[in-house]
């Protein structure tokens, strides 16, 4: 039993590590998507053994530490620059910076993904159009519970060469974030100070 589990371990591991190589090389961004490619690049598309998503993000940290170094540095601190701009630009709808750019783990692949909050969605369309900023529209699902989830409506604009998505809330969506993909626990958002303070300190 003690040998089974250590190649179950063992594969979990390395499932791991190649998602996390796909999403630090490939740009993938979708963790099931990430595992399944994983799988069967390893020969194992039918295994069990799947480790969950948080394993990948501290994967991705490590592959991005190890193989990426001073690249991704550079690129995250871009990316929270352009972030910070963004969330300037977009004050009105007091925005909040969460996902990759957040974490720690953007790359050359990352979008930059915001939280807005406004009486109706139409408001940051309408803001949109009247600064003459292009944008496509569309949805994404989040977890309020492992039962409860909603579609909220989903902005995208290009700032240079990076994609900045903005997802509407309420405006008493501020009190309560959906649940991360990555750990099942509230999202952590950072404000535009938090986010200064995060730049200041580790540029």
């Amino acid at each position: 039993m003690a040998g089974r589990n250590g190649r179950d371990r063992q594969m979990r591991e390395r499932i791991a590590q190649e998602a996390a190589r796909l999403m630090a090389e490939d740009g993938l961004r979708d963790f099931l998507a990430a595992k399944r490619k994983a799988a069967q690049h390893l020969g194992a598309p039918a295994t069990q053994n799947m480790p969950r998503n948080v394993e990948i993000e501290a994967a991705l940290a490590a592959y991005q530490q190890l193989f990426q170094g001073d690249e991704q540095s550079a690129r995250l601190a871009e990316l929270r620059r352009i972030a910070l701009e963004a969330m300037e630009f977009l004050e009105r709808f007091q925005p909040r910076l969460t996902g990759s750019v957040l974490s720690g783990t953007a790359g050359a692949h990352s979008d930059i993904n915001l939280h807005l909050f406004a009486e109706t969605p139409e408001e940051v369309g309408l803001f949109l159009m009247e600064a003459h900023v292009p944008f496509e529209v569309g949805e994404r699902r989040l977890r309020w519970s492992r039962r409860d989830q909603e579609d909220f409506p989903l902005f995208r604009f290009v700032a240079g060469d990076t994609v900045v998505e903005l997802l509407v809330f309420p405006v008493k969506g501020l009190r309560q974030a959906p649940l991360s993909p990555v750990d099942g626990k509230p999202m952590k958002r950072a404000s535009q100070n938090a986010l200064e303070a995060l730049i200041a300190a580790h540029g």
